[in-house]
């Protein structure tokens, strides 16, 4: 089947590629628990950089907020809720769009042992959005967490997998070797004899062409295989797509 033969960046406004993102999360969370051992679930999470919580204290007087909660036995009651002292700065900051599916292990309390990312619009759109993004997987490969990452986007031609090459100082031999824009990536931490290591899959994307299957590597159990092409087939009939 084509890849984005009907979702083209001109027709697409922010809320559906959110609409379309979470409904593939879904479809690759619900596939993953198909397969996956007892004794580990997957879960999908959304996140919108827009929709971090207010401040309390914008809607309150004197620095106090008061809310009402029940007690259990259908009584309200109000509690007031502490208000810090004032801080000594407020600096700017990036809360990046978050698309991902997550694998946990049960074997000692539910623990992240794997992570898929969906790169969204406003994961490329900047470069302090980019450098998020890359510091978010740069931190789960360094936590030993395997990871993909997959990018549809075409209205924006920035490549997240050279950005987190640079930031882990491995660009040569690892970066795409021409410039990419759509692409999948798999990742899976190790070790071998005497040195830690990251054993790294790269797909470059193209319209027209089938969606690859990636290896997802989760620590402690190996690597299963995720279907893309299945699992983006799947979202477009759950979101009733032709």
């Amino acid at each position: 089947m084509p890849l984005l033969d009907h979702f083209h960046p001109p027709l697409l406004g922010h809320r559906h590629w959110e609409g379309f993102h979470g409904r593939w999360a879904a479809a690759i969370s619900d596939g993953l628990n198909e397969i996956l051992p007892p004794d580990y679930f997957s879960e999908f999470q959304i996140s919108v950089s827009t929709r971090i919580e207010v401040d309390v204290g914008t809607f309150t007087e004197n620095g106090v907020a008061e809310e009402s909660y029940s007690n259990g036995g259908g009584t309200a009651v109000q509690t007031r809720l502490w208000a810090p002292p004032t801080p000594v700065a407020a600096f700017p900051a990036v809360f990046p769009d978050d698309f991902e599916v997550q694998v946990f292990s049960n074997a000692a309390g539910p623990t992240l042992v794997a992570a898929i990312e969906l790169v969204s619009p406003g994961n490329k759109d900047r470069e302090d959005t980019r450098r998020a993004f890359a510091a978010k997987c740069a931190a789960y490969l360094q936590r030993g967490i395997g990871l993909i990452v997959i990018d549809i986007v075409t209205s924006r031609h920035a490549n997240l997998h050279d950005e987190l090459m640079t930031l882990l100082g491995h660009v040569e031999g690892c970066a795409f070797p021409s410039a990419t824009h759509l692409y999948a990536t798999a990742y899976r931490p190790v070790h071998r004899v005497d040195r830690n290591e990251i054993d790294l899959w790269r797909e470059p994307l193209a319209l027209e062409q089938v969606l690859p299957t990636l290896p997802l590597a989760i620590r402690g159990l190996g690597c299963l295989p995720i279907d893309f092409e299945g699992t983006y087939m799947e979202a477009r009939k759950r979101g009733r797509v032709g």
